[in-house]
């Protein structure tokens, strides 16, 4: 068979050679692409593989439970149970809230089951339920977030907050900015034509924004006067602090509430309103919804609490140091805590706004003493806490230099989109021209 086989390609040969007239035909090398080979790629969600598998959408409706949810879908009540014993430190089930959302994951089976269970504990992070196994399993999923660089710049008109949404920031911009400048910016006196510049971080999942992740720079220009904010490490920590080193924290806070007004101001002969007489005021009066948390301005101990009966209401009294002691006064109630002899911390919670004692609506009553006698809150000047240390200094100004670089880049726009002249930086920053 080998043979005749032999013979027939020698015959086929010697017919094709003699097709071409005898001569002999020089056949070239044919070259073989590599052929890439198609791995196959399952569709993953959360790390299921769910190309046989049904996904049903949902949201957890009033009075209704995790045991109900399952319950339906076959898992008996003994499992549901055991389920949740034994998984309690992954998820307890008793937090599963009306408008949470969760989905259903089935098997395209002739009678479809239930094969995975998540719910959504956050906007970051699920929880599992496997039933597949012969064991049920749990276990949590953290979605990837996603860290943005944005900005935004803005002229004040009406608010801050205002601004700020009107440029399409997060709104979260307004709070965070009156925390960084707190010590330093009077957010009570914010004026028309106040203006900022802001360069930040916003994390995400998806499309969904969690929230500002940090404040890279900021330059906030109030009634003519800059203050710009670069955040830096120092001694294990980071703050913020101006263009000369100096630190933004300083050892009072500006206000003890946030986001309120004064209607009554620090005078010797004010017309009071339940009165009906004229009488000193020792104080700022700051308007606020009742409930409103207060705060204490400094570091300090409580040296009294209590119920004032000539018309202070609720107050506490904190003593800061030697010199400074603040008093606040008309509190619908005390944080938890707030005793005498208790030490607090600057920007603490230490009691809610109310009307208590002589008063005509909710305000706080804020006053300031200083050896004794009283001053005007809005008056007292607090040095800065520890500047940037000399060995920090090179360091500083490398991080400075990149915040007025990124800071210039950054520009106003009106409403509808249109770029506005810019200040001079020259003009705002006070340091020497080499570093511009």
């Amino acid at each position: 068979m080998r043979n005749s086989m032999r013979d027939i390609v020698f015959i086929f040969t010697m017919m094709l050679l003699a097709s071409c007239g005898g001569k002999k035909t020089k056949v070239e090398p044919v070259a073989i692409e590599n052929i890439d080979t198609v791995t196959y790629q399952p569709e993953m969600r959360y790390g299921i593989n769910i190309d046989s598998l049904d996904i049903e959408h949902k949201r957890v409706r009033r009075n209704e439970f995790l045991g109900a949810i399952l319950e339906h879908e076959g898992i008996s009540s003994k499992e549901v149970y055991t389920i949740s014993k034994k998984y309690r430190d992954v998820f307890d089930v008793r937090k599963v809230r009306v408008g949470g959302n969760y989905e259903l994951f089935h098997t395209r089976d002739s009678v479809p089951e239930l094969a995975y269970f998540v719910y959504e504990k956050s906007i970051a992070e699920l929880v599992i339920y496997d039933f597949t196994g012969e064991e049920v399993v749990a276990s949590t999923w953290l979605k990837e977030i996603k860290v943005r660089e944005k900005e935004v710049a803005g002229i004040i008109e009406y608010s801050l907050w205002q601004s700020v949404v009107d440029q399409g920031a997060h709104p979260l911009i307004a709070i965070e900015l009156s925390e960084i400048y707190a010590w330093s910016v009077d957010f009570f006196g914010i004026a028309k034509g106040d203006r900022f510049k802001v360069v930040y971080q916003e994390e995400y999942v998806d499309s969904t924004s969690l929230g500002i992740k940090e404040i890279k720079y900021a330059q906030f220009k109030h009634k003519g006067q800059v203050y710009y904010a670069i955040p830096f490490e120092q001694n294990g920590s980071v703050g913020y602090f101006n263009e000369d080193g100096e630190s933004l924290k300083r050892a009072f806070l500006k206000a003890p509430l946030r986001y309120s007004r004064i209607s009554s101001g620090f005078s010797n002969n004010r017309f009071h309103p339940v009165l009906k007489r004229y009488r000193a005021h020792h104080g700022i009066d700051y308007a606020a919804p009742s409930g409103t948390p207060v705060h204490t301005i400094g570091d300090g101990t409580i040296i009294k609490r209590g119920y004032q009966k000539n018309g202070g209401g609720n107050y506490i009294k904190i003593k800061h140091n030697s010199v400074y002691t603040t008093v606040y006064m008309h509190l619908k109630g005390f944080a938890k805590g707030m005793n005498v002899g208790v030490r607090v911390k600057q920007g603490q919670t230490i009691g809610y706004v109310g009307a208590t004692g002589l008063a005509t609506g909710p305000h706080l009553d804020f006053r300031v003493y200083r050896n004794g006698s009283a001053m005007n809150p809005l008056k007292v000047k607090s040095p800065p806490v520890e500047p940037i240390l000399d060995e920090n200094k090179a360091a500083f100004e490398l991080k400075k230099d990149s915040a007025f670089q990124a800071l210039r880049a950054v520009k106003y726009h009106d409403e509808d989109g249109n770029l506005l002249a810019d200040e001079n930086l020259e003009e705002d920053i006070r340091m020497n021209t080499e570093t511009l």
